[in-house]
């Protein structure tokens, strides 16, 4: 391991430091997706801060290789390192670089190693292929994998809408298109930076109305929650990573989506729409057209993220699932604290 690092950044400052490196290393790692840049992580680090910053971090000459974002928490469950982003994000990983992969994955599982106060480490909600499935036992330790969340994703292969969603969804958008156009002047736009804070105004009161009808509050209304999106918005936005959609009926915003598009994959992560217009479906409409966006930037799939709700399904998505891989410390071989 000639020339290699390793440290545990312990403060907001030092992660803060890391940025122009983790960003190189993000785009280098083959596994990265936007919950793992530093433009939705360091918001998020920011706002909640739930336990310890305990993120391991390898170097290889100078370079940023290897990045494990932990921190650690005492609670019901035991002592624990767990990722930052957790709750908001629906997918997890540690980065690595390929050229340096082995080296950089020893050398944060050896970073943990050298901390005594943790009973286990929870790596949450990886996709298949996570490099964080790859990463070496920690030695005195028990490992467990599960299957943990579903995160159906479409086909994008078939280059057009026509070929990726079945007949039956077309059908229901045309319908969707027409009633729309009946009704008044059909707009999309994607937002531009200096509109981000209100068409994220527009998602917030969008995404209450729909979950009010439920009798609950939804995501968004935690201010914490909504205080980590507005940061992180115009952080995604310079990085060409946000994919935000408007859609208005009768010049009147009538449903928002809030994507994401990286390495030839679309995301849709959240959105809202009025239920004053639910029969012309504006989230079938809208939805459709982040679609065939993420196909004209060369999408090979798109990501509806976790939950198995019909309606991604009706669109031609499919199952795919995170698993979770926890280390527990064998109690014989714990180091005390």
């Amino acid at each position: 391991m000639s020339g290699l690092e390793t440290g545990i950044v312990r403060s907001a400052a030092e992660l803060e430091a890391l940025e122009p490196a983790w960003w190189e290393l993000w785009r280098r790692s083959p596994t990265s997706t936007p919950f793992q840049s530093p433009a939705w992580l360091i918001p998020w680090w920011r706002h909640f801060h739930p336990g310890e910053l305990t993120t391991a971090v390898t170097w290889k000459d100078g370079r940023l290789v290897g990045l494990a974002p932990f921190y650690f928490e005492v609670g019901a469950h035991g002592r624990r390192l767990l990722p930052i982003g957790i709750s908001v994000s629906d997918y997890h990983d540690v980065l690595l670089d390929p050229e340096h992969e082995s080296e950089a994955a020893s050398g944060l599982v050896a970073e943990f190693e050298t901390e005594a106060r943790w009973d286990s480490i929870e790596c949450e909600e990886l996709p298949p292929g996570a490099a964080a499935l790859g990463l070496p036992e920690p030695r005195g330790s028990a490992e467990a994998i599960a299957r943990q969340s579903s995160c159906p994703v479409l086909d994008l292969a078939g280059a057009a809408l026509a070929n990726a969603v079945p007949y039956t969804k077309r059908r229901h958008l045309n319908l969707a298109r027409n009633r729309a156009r009946r009704r008044g002047p059909l707009e999309i736009e994607r937002v531009r930076p200096e509109d981000l804070p209100a068409a994220f105004g527009h998602l917030v009161r969008l995404h209450a109305l729909r979950w009010e009808s439920r009798g609950e509050g939804g995501v968004l209304a935690d201010p914490r929650v909504c205080a980590f999106h507005r940061e992180a918005l115009p952080r995604l936005d310079a990085e060409r990573i946000l994919r935000f959609y408007l859609l208005r009926i009768e010049r009147r915003v009538a449903a928002t989506l809030y994507g994401f598009h990286h390495a030839a994959s679309g995301y849709a992560y959240l959105a809202g729409f009025d239920p004053a217009y639910s029969f012309e479906s504006p989230s079938v409409i809208l939805l459709a057209h982040a679609i065939e966006q993420a196909i004209a930037e060369g999408g090979r799939e798109f990501h509806f993220l976790r939950g198995q709700e019909a309606y991604k399904f009706e669109w031609g998505a499919v199952d795919r699932w995170n698993r979770r891989r926890s280390f527990r410390r064998i109690a014989a071989e714990r180091s005390v604290a």
